[in-house]
């Protein structure tokens, strides 16, 4: 469904809401007024409230195997866990993709950047099959395959010992041409699905990891995604490495770009937050894993003073154990209102949204195209059933959809024009079978502290006075 017309519909006019009709055409925004002509399938908009899609700005879609089961563990400890199971198969990342995009659709997300976990010597193919799942779902997919050429101890600080890390066992060459073959195989935009350059951040890759990321970012004009000061022990690390902060190294190596975001960005200072606003990155808020892994509250607030572009993202299912980007959207909201007394800084609903979805296209450097409302834009397009009980009694929809706790609230959505879910339920693929594949390869289990998270932690509490 391609052109089509939603009639009645209500949407955010610039301080109060307006009931009109929207047409679409070659998957397009072409109208937006009262009492348009009907062109192409008619879709009743009444008591529906009409948004752009959302952006799910950082997850790692194979997480969703670990969900519920990660001890509550700061970050470096959890790695070090998360790394102790079992390596994934090729068919529970094809699952945990398509379980990915479900949830982000069901949540009101018509987009996702899936900092895609990498099965060893399985590189291309694991691309291969996130790109297929994604396809087969239709959500917009921005694939980032996570790199790094550094070992895992690598990411925490020495302190005053003298530490030794084991090489990593693939090349930061061997590495670098799987990346450029991906994009030669799998970077398709104009086909909804695009490849990212990704390294995992500054505590696990070299600075020529770096340097060849921002060469194939710039050869073939890819966006570049990356971690950033998620912990209070990378920033330590990072002036144990360099002897300035992260973000100053990232700068002064050509890294941070208007099409450069960043995941996290917790531990910055107000010199760092500068250089993001000079340098047009943006930052990609994703409250529940920093929450969950006792990483910190980012200073989002004076990000969005400083003018940095911020956006949201549900991180892992490891991390967060939900792809619900309606909750990370609410807490990312309304969680800064205890860091500054001024409550004309605050986030209301309205920035909220915006932040969601313009901010997470800017950050992709496709504002352009998506994001808004907008004649000439791609119909990436949301529709909230606003009878649901969770969004009544009737006050403000967007109040109630940011700041309540919505549920089944996502009639229908369109990504490129293109009907995905229809009347509460994605259609393009049999989500039933999905759960129950996603049961059958699973099972009830609790996990228990191994030799290698021990070894780490004892490091870990000395370097970090614990």
């Amino acid at each position: 469904m391609l052109n089509f017309t939603i009639q009645n519909v209500l949407i955010a006019s610039s301080d109060d809401y307006a009931t009109v009709d929207v047409q679409v055409v070659d998957g397009k925004i072409a109208a937006i007024s009262p009492n348009l002509q009907v062109i192409g399938t008619v879709i009743d908009g009444k008591n529906k409230l009409l948004l752009p899609g959302f952006f799910n700005a950082h997850t790692h879609s194979s997480e969703m195997w670990q969900r519920g089961i990660m001890s509550t563990f700061p970050l470096e400890l959890w790695l070090a866990e998360l790394y102790d199971f079992a390596p994934l198969d090729p068919e529970q990342v094809y699952l945990s993709a398509l379980g990915t995009a479900v949830e982000t659709l069901l949540s009101g997300g018509t987009s996702v950047v899936d900092h895609l976990v990498l099965i060893p010597g399985l590189e291309l193919e694991t691309i291969a099959i996130a790109t297929r799942a994604y396809r087969e779902v239709g959500i917009r997919a921005f694939i980032a395959p996570l790199i790094q050429d550094e070992s895992l101890s690598a990411g925490i600080p020495s302190g005053e010992s003298t530490q030794s890390h084991e090489p990593y066992f693939r090349s930061t060459a061997a590495t670098l041409e799987i990346i450029e073959e991906a994009v030669r195989q799998f970077h398709r935009p104009d086909e909804g699905v695009s490849i990212l350059v990704a390294p995992t951040g500054i505590q696990l890759c070299t600075d020529a990891l770096f340097a060849g990321c921002i060469e194939l970012s710039d050869r073939y004009n890819l966006c570049r995604h990356s971690h950033l000061l998620e912990t209070k022990a990378q920033e330590k690390l990072a002036q144990e490495k360099y002897g300035c902060t992260a973000v100053e190294h990232l700068k002064r190596i050509g890294f941070l770009s208007n099409s450069t975001t960043l995941a996290h960005c917790v531990w910055l200072n107000d010199t760092d937050i500068a250089i993001l606003a000079e340098t047009q990155s943006t930052v990609v808020h994703n409250p529940l894993s920093n929450l969950r892994l006792g990483s910190g509250i980012a200073p989002i607030l004076k990000y969005r003073q400083a003018g940095v572009n911020v956006t949201f993202g549900c991180d892992g299912a490891s991390s967060n154990d939900s792809q619900d980007l309606l909750e990370a959207i609410k807490i990312g909201s309304i969680l800064h209102n205890v860091t500054d007394s001024d409550y004309q800084h605050w986030i209301t609903p309205r920035q909220a949204v915006e932040m969601a979805s313009l901010g997470g296209a800017k950050g992709l450097n496709i504002a352009d195209q998506l994001g808004s409302l907008t004649i000439g834009k791609q119909a990436d397009l949301v529709l909230y059933d606003l009878t649901n009980l969770s969004l009544l009694p009737r006050t403000d929809p967007i109040g109630l959809l940011v700041l309540g706790r919505p549920s089944n609230v996502v009639d229908s959505a369109w990504v490129n024009g293109k009907q995905i879910v229809t009347n509460h339920q994605v259609t393009t693929i049999n989500v039933d079978e999905l759960r129950q594949e996603l049961f059958n390869r699973s099972q009830w289990q609790t996990k228990r502290k191994s030799e290698t998270v021990a070894q780490i932690e004892a490091h870990y509490r000395t370097v970090m006075d614990l």
